[in-house]
């Protein structure tokens, strides 16, 4: 990693932040063309009940719309958090080129556990599995207390409302 992709990764990082201060999961991404230029960002939304509305997913299907092939192949993905496999997916069928994150499937499963919080109903694969070949660098060490912190509070606060409202 260079030193200019941090601060895309911190990026990614404030964007979680968003998500969680608007009641989401605490995820966010940005897509940065091969010369350093931020193209697209978006945050979880998976909060009204899509749950295909992951970052990474919504910045595949806008560089499909937006960006030639070479442009997308030339790309790379900066999130918080490792692809799942419905988001890795989609980024090896669109042609994105390579995927920087912050933290792994495994860490935020162990978090999870921890948390006393069920899996995910999707089993969380390694992008490599899903997309062979892909380059990938993650974890980033250096930020990933800040996320497992961002999941921590969503998921406090989330068992928090689930016991309201059962008490309620």
């Amino acid at each position: 990693m260079t030193p200019d992709e941090l601060p895309h990764l911190r990026r990614c990082v404030e964007l979680a932040a968003e998500a969680l201060a608007d009641g989401d999961e605490p995820f966010g991404s940005v897509l940065v063309a091969a010369d350093g230029t931020v193209l697209a960002e978006d945050r979880n939304r998976v909060a009204g009940g899509d749950h295909t509305r992951h970052p990474e997913f919504e910045l595949a299907r806008w560089s499909a719309a937006n960006l030639t092939p070479e442009q997308r192949a030339a790309a790379t993905v900066f999130t918080s958090g490792e692809h799942c496999p419905m988001c890795a997916a989609a980024h090896g069928w669109v042609g994105l080129g390579r995927i920087v994150y912050v933290t792994s499937s495994e860490q935020l499963l162990g978090w999870l556990c921890e948390l006393g919080v069920p899996p995910p109903p999707v089993r969380a694969l390694p992008i490599r599995e899903v997309v062979p070949g892909l380059a990938v660098r993650g974890p980033i060490p250096e930020l990933a207390d800040q996320v497992r912190e961002l999941h921590r509070r969503f998921h406090r606060r989330k068992s928090h409302t689930e016991a309201d409202s059962v008490l309620g």
